[in-house]
């Protein structure tokens, strides 16, 4: 963002005191580029507070869709796929809705495929993970968390690693595979507790107790 704003600096200059106004237009993409970033982290903070309140936050989803327009008029498809993400995740998370989050989840992988984002896309399949688990589809659901935490190890984001191993968890116990279960709980505490991810630690601990 730093360099997007030094480029609306310079081409600013260029129009003012040198009259050169053929810069004006990227200057407009560099900023729907920031616009679009900004728009996603205040959509982050907001899905933060309904994590705290359950309370449905006003504007979050308008900051998500806003934000994946944006990136689109501008070409950014990394950006999209994240902004995508989120669009999913709020349907799935906040609205409880996974009909209408699959399609967006599925995009945002696909695009993060794409523009070689693992991040973005070992989020992706994490809530699409979830959704078939909801659907009571084990096999598929194991499959796409266990490619999400994949990519997580290769990322060394430990937490996010143990944030997955809880939902594998809960699989195994559906699969009637308890010392899969145990084996998994075991890992996801080591990780959890090396992360300091107190919050997953709580999960883990909810989840050995249905062993």
């Amino acid at each position: 963002m730093d360099e997007l704003m030094r480029q609306v600096d310079g081409l600013y200059e260029l129009a003012v005191f040198n009259g050169e106004y053929d810069g004006l237009p990227d200057a407009d993409r560099a900023l729907d580029a920031v616009e679009a970033r900004l728009f996603v982290q205040r959509g982050r903070i907001l899905h933060c507070r309904f994590l705290q309140s359950q309370v449905e936050p006003v504007e979050e989803l308008a900051y998500f869709q806003r934000a994946a327009d944006l990136f689109r008029i501008v070409g950014d498809e990394r950006g999209e796929a994240e902004a995508l993400f989120w669009i999913g995740c709020f349907h799935q998370v906040v609205r409880d809705d996974n009909p209408t989050a699959v399609p967006f989840l599925t995009q945002a992988a696909d695009l993060s495929r794409k523009t070689g984002d693992p991040l973005t896309l070992s989020y992706a399949l994490r809530h699409l993970g979830i959704a078939a688990h909801m659907a009571d589809d084990y096999a598929k659901a194991r499959d796409l968390l266990e490619e999400s935490t994949a990519l997580r190890r290769t990322l060394n984001f430990t937490a996010g690693v143990a944030a997955n191993l809880v939902g594998l968890i809960y699989l195994a116990i559906a699969q009637n595979r308890p010392e899969d279960a145990r084996t998994l709980a075991t890992e996801a505490t080591t990780l959890a507790t090396t992360s300091g991810a107190r919050k997953i630690t709580e999960q883990i601990e909810a989840a050995r107790s249905q062993i």
